[in-house]
């Protein structure tokens, strides 16, 4: 294989190389740092256009292209451990996606992180990352799929706890990193249990990768303990590392908590590249989700819908609904936007269970620009607005800053699902498959409420930042100011007197909101029902559902999506709020739902009352153990250590030493006295040899007798 596809690695090569470039700059490099970071996504950009330009024209035969390029990475005894990468529509639209967004949020960031200290810190990071998704996108097997879904994970921590002066943040990066590594502690396990079952994990490997049909066939038809098929049971634990990196419910509660970082990075991670990383691996494997055993022609029907994918479909159902209802009663302009990525992340769960790859890519596509555009223009209004993002200190912004107010507002209709703008189109491709859905079309009308409330809560949100008059905590003492700087916002905070006049941002920072208000409306009109051009491009040979009646179903997103800015208008903007500390029109009506939802159904307090709890009594029962007992026993065994060695001692000294000396001085002695008989003197060995015969002639004498 020759062209494009054998140097892909370049593409995730040139953001790493830039990244080591930049860590070894001074501090006071911030041009280069910024350079290197742009330039090296400038190039990865180019380059994917072009692998993605390749894979337009079909393969042998006239299948969909794929190319693909493994290699062994080391030798262990005869097995041999591979990587490689694979160059399909997938893998070529992810890459046009990861590093179009990526970059225009690299030049953005150069005005919004201008002041940061840390700023060569921060490009660093960001390439590091925009490498290792890049990475994760064009892998072309689980084992190098997991080694660059560990390195999102690290940048990941590094920026979200890029301000660790602040305790919130270091707080929230700890929490990532902790939450996500319970998904990936499943998706370890899939791992493992794939390579036992198939020996490969390898995708693509000229028909013998795992996701191909010989190695398919095999998982299908091997059934567990549990009367699970293998494919359903490792399909469930790949699942659960795409459930932790993308949010989904029960462990969602890390992403919120995730706005604490710059936001860039919360545009980056959490809403373009990171958080679709588990979408991602959900299509990557669809052939793995959608195993099931060969039925008779009567159960084709079931046969379409695997356990797995019905799992995938409720779990997205569930979390669309949930986090929007939660996004109902936040006041923090990033926390809102957080909550709404969550359930946008549901919405592309639902669409990959009900409608394959095709449906749920390309709503991750059109949320990748949109969500991005209002992360930005969330930036924006911060910086704009000095560092506040409480949306009730807001107000009146659309007077100071017209184009942040402008492309804001195109996000929000395309997330809320305005024809003709992006989100309508891919919303409505999920809820015409989810009509058709033939197992059950309780997830159609959980979609279908799911974008009623999304609509709402974010007509509320651009209400009361964008509309009204300017709101503010005003003394009394401050009303003469007001009155001759009509323009200006004046309040206290932290006890200070705050000069808070509203800005527009920069030109570095406005032109990239601009760019993705264009994808974010003109990218949906790619695969609209009459041009479908998208669906079928990313479709890939992995089929999809056939869609039920489609003019009635647009009919019925349409007036949904329309009673929800109207409610929204209804409550917020014909009356904006006025004051600070007015209370939420929804709270005085609806009490009791609005603390529900404000408080996030107490998910937070039920995970500290039972899991964190329990941990930390078990961590505490560690202590005491080793504190207790283990101590204590190591201290008895040292003392019985001690009290043995003394004892030896004493047996040592007073017996073993006592008697070998006893012994050795009668030996001394007895040699002395031989000594002395032998000291060299002639004369006395004569005297004694004439003794010893007088002696022998008396004995002899005395025997004659």
């Amino acid at each position: 294989m020759h062209g494009i596809p054998d140097h892909l690695w370049l593409i995730p090569a040139l953001p790493l190389l830039a990244a080591a470039l930049t860590a070894l700059c001074r501090r006071e490099r911030r041009s280069s740092a910024a350079g290197l970071a742009i330039g090296s996504m400038v190039v990865a950009l180019g380059l994917s256009v072009a692998a993605f330009l390749k894979t337009l024209a079909p393969g042998a035969g006239g299948a969909v292209f794929r190319g693909v390029r493994n290699f062994a990475w080391f030798q262990l005894g005869e097995t041999s451990v591979k990587l490689g990468w694979v160059l399909d529509p997938l893998t070529a639209s992810m890459l046009v996606m990861v590093s179009l967004v990526g970059l225009l949020i690299f030049i953005y960031s150069v005005g919004y992180m201008g002041h940061d200290a840390n700023f060569t810190r921060f490009f660093c990071f960001l390439s590091l990352f925009a490498a290792a998704m890049l990475g994760l996108v064009l892998a072309n097997g689980l084992l190098l799929l997991f080694i660059c879904w560990e390195l999102v994970g690290l940048t990941s921590y590094l920026l979200i706890g890029f301000w660790f002066h602040k305790p919130s943040a270091a707080a929230a990066a700890k929490k990532a990193f902790l939450v996500t590594r319970i998904g990936d502690l499943a998706l370890f396990l899939g791992l493992l249990w794939l390579y036992r079952e198939s020996g490969t994990l390898l995708f693509y490997d000229g028909g013998n990768g795992c996701l191909e049909q010989s190695a398919l066939a095999k998982l299908v038809t091997q059934t567990l303990g549990c009367g699970m098929a293998a494919s359903t049971v490792t399909a469930l634990l790949i699942f659960g590392g795409a459930v932790g990196k993308s949010g989904q419910v029960p462990l969602h509660v890390w992403l919120p908590d995730a706005m604490e970082g710059p936001t860039p990075v919360s545009a980056l991670i959490h809403a373009a590249t990171m958080v679709a990383a588990g979408v991602f691996l959900v299509a990557r494997v669809y052939p793995l989700m959608a195993a099931v055993p060969a039925q008779p022609v009567a159960a084709e029907v079931t046969r379409l819908t695997s356990s797995a994918l019905q799992v995938v479909t409720w779990v997205g159902a569930i979390t669309a609904v949930f986090a929007a209802l939660i996004a109902v009663a936040q006041t923090d302009i990033k926390r809102i936007l957080a909550y709404s990525t969550i359930s946008q992340l549901g919405y592309m769960m639902l669409g990959l269970g009900v409608g394959g790859v095709a449906v749920g890519l390309f709503h991750l596509l059109t949320h990748a620009f949109f969500k991005a555009l209002l992360f930005l223009g969330a930036g924006s209004v911060i910086h704009g607005c000095h560092d506040e993002q409480d949306i009730r200190r807001m107000g009146g912004l659309r007077r100071f800053m017209p184009v942040t107010f402008a492309t804001y507002a195109v996000g929000m209709m395309a997330l809320a699902g305005i024809i003709p703008l992006a989100g309508f189109w891919s919303k409505d491709a999920i809820l015409h498959a989810a009509h058709a859905w033939s197992p059950s079309h309780g997830p159609f009308y959980l979609g279908l409420f799911g974008a009623l409330v999304t609509a709402f809560y974010m007509t509320r949100q651009v209400c009361y930042v964008f509309l009204g008059e300017p709101r503010t905590v005003t003394p009394p003492s401050l009303a003469a100011h007001r009155e001759a700087e009509p323009n200006a916002e004046c309040g206290m905070r932290n006890g200070k007197l705050i000069e808070s006049q509203a800005y527009e941002s920069p030109r570095v920072m406005t032109v990239p909101l601009v760019v993705l208000a264009v994808f974010a409306g003109l990218l949906g009109l790619l695969g609209t029902p009459v041009w479908p051009w998208l669906q079928t491009y990313l479709s890939a040979g992995h089929g999809g559902t056939t869609l039920g009646p489609v003019i009635p179903l647009m009919l019925i997103s349409t007036v949904v999506a329309a009673a929800g800015i109207g409610l929204g208008w209804l409550l917020y903007g014909r009356r904006p709020p006025k004051h600070t500390e007015t209370p939420d029109v929804l709270e005085r009506l609806r009490p009791a739902w609005f603390g529900v939802f404000r408080e996030r159904f107490f998910v937070d307090e039920l995970y500290d009352a039972t899991v964190v709890r329990w941990t930390a009594r078990f961590c505490r029962f560690c202590h005491s153990l080793d504190a207790m007992v283990l101590e204590g026993l190591v201290t008895v065994m040292a003392y019985l250590v001690l009290g043995v060695s003394w004892l030896a001692r004493l047996v040592d000294d007073y017996a073993v030493n006592l008697g070998f000396d006893r012994g050795c001085e009668r030996l001394r002695a007895g040699g002395g006295f031989l000594s002395r008989l032998q000291d060299g003197q002639v004369q006395n060995y004569l005297r004694a040899l004439g003794l010893s015969l007088t002696v022998f002639l008396l004995l002899l004498l005395w025997g004659c007798r």
